[in-house]
């Protein structure tokens, strides 16, 4: 039986910073758990998505607006992420986290 608390952790650990994230896929490779590969897939994309809003909207005003506004999207994307890590949910982000799970399948 897998242990809920190394699942959590691990799952929680994907969301600290991108090291966090590698760490946790590696940690999850050996003994496969649902949870850390949701929560992993997730984070991938949106750190994908933070990459987007800082590197592609520099420019102009308007494109750094854009830019900004997406960069604070995924701020709060992840906190809600993170939270549902904490308390061991799979739920996330209505629409995103569906398609980040069915895009990311060669995370598993």
């Amino acid at each position: 039986m897998k242990n809920k608390t190394t699942g959590s952790y691990k799952a929680i650990l994907a969301y600290i910073t991108f090291i966090g994230l590698i760490i946790a896929y590696i940690l999850n490779m050996d003994e496969k758990d649902k949870f850390v590969s949701y929560h992993v897939k997730n984070m991938f994309g949106l750190v994908i998505f933070l990459f987007i809003s800082v590197t592609f909207f520099q420019g102009n005003f308007i494109l750094q607006y854009i830019g900004q506004t997406l960069w604070v999207i995924s701020f709060f994307m992840w906190v809600f992420s993170l939270l549902m890590a904490i308390t061991g949910k799979t739920k996330g982000i209505p629409i995103i986290s569906d398609l980040f799970q069915k895009w990311f399948k060669f995370l598993d």
